[in-house]
């Protein structure tokens, strides 16, 4: 079970922001950007948290709730770096709202309405533990209290329209059809036709349906001001790079053919010594099978911070916190299927740039047509090389989440994951209205 003291923080930070969201509207610069957060029984968020080692099938999340869900410093003198598990980004978003600038206690007046549910939390009694067989049910419960029990009107306005919340786990995760008897992986919370005009953000979202959006995974580093990501950005820039390629990630033992299989294959079999290119390693490969590198992020970012490509292969489905991880080290991301990141991230990552810092193959080619990966990216000129990773750098900042409770400086001079999410939601949910308006 969680400490009494990480208990006691999160607890002060729901009376704190009924005295955050108590703003004026006089700032201007707040015009379209209104944001009320629903005021949600401790059953929906907090109460969750306290169960966070009742999930015998699931790992005990409890080392990852300090720090508000950013998990605990990976060292004792650590002011960036974090054990961080994605799967608090629910927490960690949450605690972000709280310090948001144009945060309004009148929900007529707000632009959008946040719901601070934590779904994939809440989840996890669905999807690991006695609520298996009721998976049909999740998120009935949140419907009939912001419809029916809490100020319905508020609902009704825009028929929900203007709401939206954060899934930390894939859409497919919540997709189960309500028809399946008995039920499969996953829960049908978005199936349900009361959620249908909820705007959603997901690290992984569907490619139909209109409401939800993809956002970055968290990674580990998330710092406090801009002194630190600057500092940090010079280290990375400054790294040599003695390696071509790295994949760091686990599969490809299979007998099946798959991508994964196919990168193992090519790095174990390259015999080429280090005069090719002026890299001392051709291939790398960091096995992380059996969640071994989640928590540990020395054991990835090292290595990748010495390779020019990381390679992104799909997995269970196809996004990979590796993904910014590797934007993080500096090192060119290599994706297989357009699904990985382009067709995702369009709100963090420009969908008509990605040529500019990321080079794509695909898998079809490596695993069926026995195209090499290294010849693709030996052919790519240093120079281009260069170039690919300076804008790798450039988008840095957009993929990371910063610490709550950051610097005036970093708040006003750098946009990260968190603030570039909020302004997709406000257009969304603004344009969704529009739409609405004319039928």
């Amino acid at each position: 079970m969680a400490s009494i003291p990480t208990i006691l923080t999160i607890i002060f930070l729901f009376f704190l922001r009924s005295t955050i969201s108590q703003q004026i509207h006089s700032n201007p610069d707040c015009t379209g950007r209104w944001i009320h957060i629903r005021r949600l029984p401790s059953r929906f968020n907090l109460d969750l948290l306290t169960n966070c080692s009742q999930y015998p099938l699931f790992d005990d999340f409890c080392p990852y709730l300090p720090n508000h869900g950013l998990g605990q410093k990976t060292h004792a003198k650590s002011h960036s770096w974090f054990r961080t598990d994605p799967m608090m980004l629910e927490l960690i978003f949450h605690r972000r709202m709280l310090e948001y600038p144009c945060l309004t206690p009148d929900p007529n007046s707000a632009n959008a309405v946040y719901l601070p549910y934590y779904t994939g939390i809440d989840a996890l009694r669905y999807l690991y533990g006695p609520d298996v067989n009721s998976s049909a049910e999740h998120g009935l419960e949140l419907f009939d209290f912001v419809k029916e029990q809490d100020s319905p009107n508020i609902w009704a306005r825009h028929k929900g329209h203007d709401h939206f919340l954060v899934m930390a786990r894939p859409a497919w995760d919540f997709s189960q059809p309500l028809i399946n008897d008995p039920p499969i992986w996953g829960t049908s919370f978005l199936e349900l036709p009361e959620f249908y005009n909820l705007t959603v953000l997901t690290f992984e979202a569907r490619a139909w349906p209109w409401q939800e959006q993809a956002v970055p995974y968290p990674t580990s580093f998330h710092p406090p001001n801009l002194s630190f990501l600057e500092s940090w950005i010079h280290r990375v820039a400054r790294s040599r790079r003695s390696t071509l390629m790295l994949f760091a990630g686990g599969g490809g033992v299979s007998a099946t053919p798959n991508i994964r299989r196919s990168i193992r294959d090519e790095c174990e079999n390259d015999t080429k010594n280090g005069t090719n290119g002026g890299y001392v390693k051709l291939c790398d490969v960091v096995d992380c099978s059996n969640g071994i590198c989640e928590h540990d992020p020395i054991r990835y970012m090292r290595p990748m911070m010495e390779a020019s490509f990381c390679l992104q292969p799909p997995g269970d489905t196809p996004t990979r916190r590796s993904t910014f991880d590797s934007i993080l080290a500096g090192c060119i991301p290599v994706f297989f299927e357009d699904l990985s990141a382009k067709t995702q991230y369009t709100w963090h990552l420009p969908e008509e740039e990605y040529g500019e810092f990321s080079v794509f193959i695909p898998k079809e080619e490596v695993v069926f047509k026995g195209l090499k990966i290294l010849d693709v990216l030996m052919g790519i000129p240093r120079d281009r090389v260069m170039k690919m990773r300076e804008r790798v750098l450039e988008l840095m900042p957009r993929v990371i989440y910063r610490r709550h409770g950051s610097s005036v400086d970093f708040r006003s001079n750098k946009k990260d994951a968190f603030d570039i999410a909020i302004e997709g939601t406000l257009q969304r949910i603004k344009s969704r209205l529009q739409e609405v308006a004319v039928l």
